[in-house]
């Protein structure tokens, strides 16, 4: 597809000039179709037809100029780059000029005479620019339509998920998505959503664990009016919102296990009944639950019913912790840093290897996650063309001799131990590692900094 450049100068001469320079120029494969105007007038004619990829502007023209008509340019043809020309100009207005054609939108300005040669590669930066903003608007739109990043993977384990959740996607089967915190269970969940007959139907999401115990029944099932205290109108409930589609319940074994008998009947029956109403109705919509617990630990401990744990598990998905699967970690920093780079409209290329070195061998407690963060938090602090190490907040990992020479006693190391394992299991959850190590918040605070834990 040829690109088009537009040449605006009322000189006939300059404008034959830089037309004969044009077709003879086919730099990286990229052929050219110009179109002229010679002044103010022209130029708006033109705004109303075919929109320019390049436009060469000067700044000195009949009945106007293009400093001036450069806002209402870019305003018409936002994603046209203008390259600005002007006569000569001593160094201080020259400065000047160019200050306020970049605060106007301009890509470049040149100074005449200028060199033909220079202008065709400087034309050809201003494409090659436009095309990249062109492809990080597209990831943009592509983000938010989606609602985030799709499944990356390379191991053999995260294969083997994928052809699952890909066989099973077209059935109504419920799916129990295991694995611990930060995973990537609703991404999964997503995918499942999107390869489904559903997929044009709503996609609802609810965390169990973020519920009252006092409303979750009311928010999944609906209520009548007068129901309980606060009913003040009937509510819909998520089964009924989620007609059609897919409903998430996120952290199932944090549900009110008399809760969770109501939500069995209801995966048997298909009809849900609204807290304190009368009437039933019926229910279309496909179950998948997660959970960061292990299935048959939450049974034990009556987190979970044992009936609706076989209901909820028709597929049983677990997705390893990334520790176990290293070879993601590339995949994944290389799709975090184009998704993050675009949202914050930076042209940033990559890695470089001791960063990327860094990433690889760093653990991970809060898996894929706390890999994304890491990322974001880095594109964000990041100023050159490559992330480096020194934009990373995580610190190296020690080698064996560096660990061995803490000097704890055996009781302490037991310890330290079993704080690092409960931290890994709760995705660096303080409150959470202290409350299933059955000691203060505060104390686990001390235990961490005194045993020099990285968190």
């Amino acid at each position: 597809m040829k690109a088009r450049i537009l040449v605006v100068d009322d000189s006939a001469d300059l404008r034959k000039e830089l037309v004969e320079a044009f077709k003879n120029e086919k730099l990286q494969s990229n052929q050219y179709e110009i179109f002229e105007a010679t002044d103010v007038g022209e130029v708006k004619d033109a705004l109303n037809g075919p929109q320019a990829d390049v436009v060469l502007l000067d700044v000195v023209l009949p009945s106007g100029d293009g400093l001036t008509l450069l806002p209402q340019l870019k305003k018409q043809w936002p994603e046209t780059e203008v390259i600005l020309m002007t006569g000569a100009l001593d160094a201080d207005e020259k400065l000047d000029m160019a200050v306020e054609a970049t605060k106007r939108g301009a890509f470049h300005f040149l100074s005449k005479p200028f060199n033909l040669a220079n202008l065709t590669v400087t034309v050809e930066r201003a494409l090659e620019h436009k095309q990249a903003g062109e492809e990080r608007r597209q990831l943009r739109e592509e983000i938010i339509a989606t609602g985030g990043i799709r499944p990356v993977f390379k191991s053999a384990a995260m294969q083997a998920v994928v052809a699952t959740v890909e066989k099973v996607a077209a059935s109504d089967v419920s799916i129990l998505i295991t694995g611990e915190t930060g995973t990537g269970k609703e991404v999964i969940c997503n995918a499942i959503h999107a390869l489904s007959p559903r997929a044009k139907g709503p996609l609802i999401k609810v965390n169990c664990a973020a519920l009252p115990r006092e409303l979750i029944e009311s928010e999944l099932f609906g209520s009548v009016k007068g129901a309980f205290t606060g009913a003040h109108a009937d509510r819909e409930g998520l089964f009924r919102q989620s007609e059609g589609g897919t409903l998430l319940l996120d952290e199932i074994s944090e549900m009110p296990v008399d809760t969770q008998s109501k939500l069995l009947r209801i995966l048997q029956d298909k009809e849900v009944r609204p807290v304190g109403g009368r009437s039933i109705y019926k229910t279309d919509c496909r179950v998948v639950a997660t959970t960061n617990r292990q299935t048959d630990e939450a049974i034990r401990a009556g987190k979970l019913r044992e009936d609706l744990f076989h209901r909820i598990s028709q597929i049983t998905v677990h997705l390893p912790p990334l520790r176990d699967r290293r070879e993601d970690i590339q995949p994944l920093v290389d799709a975090f840093l184009k998704f993050f780079a675009a949202m914050a409209n930076k042209d940033i290329a990559g890695f470089t290897k001791a960063a990327l070195d860094r990433l690889t061998a760093f653990d991970w407690p809060g898996n894929v996650r706390q890999l994304q963060n890491e990322v974001q938090r880095a594109v964000l602090l990041c100023e050159a063309k490559q992330v480096d190490a020194a934009d990373l907040s995580i610190t190296a990992v020690k080698s064996e001799a560096e660990e061995g020479d803490t000097n704890f006693t055996l009781l302490e190391g037991v310890e330290r131990n079993a704080i690092i394992q409960m931290l890994k299991e709760t995705g660096g959850n303080k409150l959470e590692t202290a409350k299933r190590l059955g000691i203060g918040r505060q104390t686990l605070y001390n235990k961490i900094k005194a045993y020099g834990i990285e968190v």
